[in-house]
């Protein structure tokens, strides 16, 4: 079974704003990510490149992977 997710496979804490470099979320959204329901997931999801832009972190690409979990 596959969820969405907005990781890209860049894992690294930025220790200013507490957020992923990667994909913008913090530790506890991170840990929750898989017993989120779809459309909570989907609505952060929606979230994070203003949080990300707010923050003034670089929106990355994703790292070239086939699955991304």
């Amino acid at each position: 079974m596959s969820i969405e997710t907005p990781c890209i496979a860049v894992c690294m804490m930025d220790p200013r704003t507490s957020l992923c470099f990667g994909c913008g979320r913090t530790l506890p959204e991170i840990a929750r990510g898989h017993r989120m329901e779809s459309a909570e997931r989907l609505a952060l999801m929606a979230l994070l490149p203003a949080r990300m832009a707010e923050a003034g972190l670089e929106v990355l690409k994703p790292a070239n992977r086939s699955t991304i979990g």
